[in-house]
């Protein structure tokens, strides 16, 4: 069986040097069914991007010694991020995030660090002298440890 260390360090020595991609998943199962997943900084995965890696991972495993399925994917819209990159790059997007309590935010991403995010969204509130609450923007602080998932919010108009 391939081991999965051995898949994410040759993928990382692939992706080194390179300003655009980083690794962001390497999965393998028991029937040897690698899935690599990557993201780029500033655009989009391309299929080249993804060809590319396939065949940097395949010049280090060969097929003939071991039988394996390799996939080389871009991380979905829908997946939850998984590594500071992905944070970065999504800084300035709208976000929906899932707190460790069950309640779940949808706002802006205004910055994310080692230590959590931060994000601006809409809440309402009571306003003096008014029955009806109105919405207000608020920007708050979660710590990473208060943070169960963070994930692009997908809006289709």
């Amino acid at each position: 069986m391939i081991n999965k260390e051995d898949i994410r360090q040759c993928a990382a020595q692939a992706l080194e040097g390179n300003e655009r991609l980083f690794l962001v998943d390497v999965s393998v199962s028991k029937d040897n069914v690698i899935d690599i997943t990557i993201e780029s900084s500033r655009d989009n995965v391309t299929i080249d991007d993804c060809m590319w890696l396939n065949g940097k991972i395949e010049e280090k495993f060969d097929r003939d010694k071991e039988d394996y399925e390799l996939t080389v994917g871009s991380a979905g819209l829908d997946t939850p991020f998984k590594v500071p990159g992905q944070y970065a790059k999504a800084v300035g997007s709208k976000v929906e995030v899932q707190l460790k309590g069950g309640r779940k935010l949808t706002g802006t991403l205004e910055g994310a660090g080692e230590d959590g995010i931060e994000l601006s969204y809409e809440r309402l509130e009571a306003v003096e002298g008014k029955k009806k609450k109105a919405r207000v923007l608020v920007t708050e602080k979660f710590g990473k440890e208060e943070v169960n998932s963070v994930k692009y919010h997908i809006t289709f108009e």
